[in-house]
């Protein structure tokens, strides 16, 4: 079989690439080792900077999102009893997030690609890239019993923190940054109505807690344990109980309960490689870096890779030029560092962490005290939490 990108992964990343790439007239075949049932039911993020909608237009994907996504304008961030809302929108002239939940942007993709009938390969086992130090790279797999083997020119890594494509490649040609924090988010579901319009991040002596949303109907709400708790601990009674004694008492009031259908630990790291490509073989998304959920940056950060590879791509086949390709880590990997720095920094300052002393419990504060209280700290938090142009 023959292509002329394979794409290994089919998460919003992988999937976003190839219906780019089907619109410029790149052929891509997708493999994934999982089907398509398994990765539609997994519950993952749902904030949408401006340039990740962008690309769902630019792929003609955008249907849904346009009718069922909700913009918003602005969050806030809740302590010491109160609230303040960060007006996203008065701050970079006119900038807003859209809260859409990637599996329904996923969903999205599938659908379209399904429409367009390009090649995705569900349950392919044993997939090894190879050959990618070469011009003439292929991945191989194992599919019904049999054995396959898809030549190609380039290779892209969409397949996870834990995928085979970051592992093939020599450690010793990769630089990994990590930062492993001492607590998880628990998250429930549950099909109840929202307590704000808007995100609400708290800081809590008692930790963290964010409330979000799906949908005006669908509830999304998170709390700071710690790294070795289990969900099976938390009924919904306690859960509710302890987001309410962590919320001020107005939003607290606001709370709707009820029975969750997904509850899950999700735990926090910071990683990242360098450099996020190997000859003809390319990494994206959390194949490459992984940020704490704080800021909403993972699947956005995803995108934009998408944005610088497509980008590269587009030109290579186009005007037979090698810059953008050779050029995709050190561009991506520049944006990636930012908002590296911006979810380290808003998990630092909104989570309480065990070996505080309190000299850095009060700098904390002071960090907060003077982020919401300067209108140029505001403005800068804002930037960053709406998306750095690409």
């Amino acid at each position: 079989m023959r292509t002329q990108v394979a794409i290994i992964g089919s998460g919003p990343s992988g999937l976003l690439l190839g219906q780019l790439l089907h619109g410029a007239g790149i052929d891509a075949i997708i493999l994934d080792r999982v089907d398509r049932e398994y990765i539609l039911g997994r519950v993952r993020a749902g904030v949408l900077e401006q340039g990740t909608v962008a690309q769902m237009h630019q792929a003609l994907c955008a249907d849904r999102l346009k009718a069922d996504g909700i913009p918003h304008e602005g969050f806030e961030i809740a302590f010491n009893g109160r609230a303040r809302r960060v007006d996203m929108a008065g701050l970079t002239k006119g900038k807003s997030v859209t809260v859409y939940g990637q599996t329904e942007m996923t969903r999205d993709l599938m659908d379209a690609r399904a429409a367009v009938g390009a090649s995705t390969i569900f349950d392919a086992r044993s997939v090894m890239p190879l050959d990618f130090d070469t011009d003439h790279p292929s991945v191989a797999y194992e599919k019904n019993g049999s054995s396959h083997r898809i030549d190609c020119d380039f290779i892209i890594g969409c397949d996870g923190f834990h995928g085979i494509c970051r592992e093939s490649v020599p450690a010793t040609a990769l630089t990994e940054f990590e930062r492993i924090y001492p607590f998880g988010w628990l998250g429930v579901l549950a099909d109840v109505r929202p307590c704000r319009d808007e995100l609400v991040y708290c800081k809590s002596p008692r930790g963290f807690a964010l409330c979000s949303m799906r949908s005006p109907t669908r509830s999304r709400y998170y709390l700071q344990v710690p790294a070795n708790e289990l969900a099976s601990d938390w009924s919904d009674d306690a859960f509710w109980d302890e987001l309410r004694r962590r919320l001020p008492e107005s939003i607290a009031d606001s709370v709707v309960t009820g029975a969750s259908f997904e509850k899950s630990i999700a735990p926090l790291r910071s990683f990242v490689v360098e450099p996020m490509q190997f000859g003809r073989l390319f990494l994206a998304g959390d194949a490459a870096h992984i940020v704490p959920p704080t800021g909403a940056k993972g699947l956005n950060l995803a995108a934009s890779d998408v944005h610088y590879l497509f980008e590269g791509l587009r030109e290579f086949y186009g005007e037979r030029s090698n810059a953008g390709i050779a050029a995709y880590s050190s561009r991506a990997l520049a944006r990636v560092w930012k908002a590296e720095r911006f979810s380290w920094w808003m998990t630092k300052m909104l989570h309480e962490f065990a070996d505080d002393d309190d000299f850095t419990k009060r700098i904390h504060q002071a960090e907060l005290d003077y982020t919401l209280g300067s209108a140029a700290a505001m403005e800068v938090l804002a930037e960053n939490y709406v998306g750095l142009p690409y």
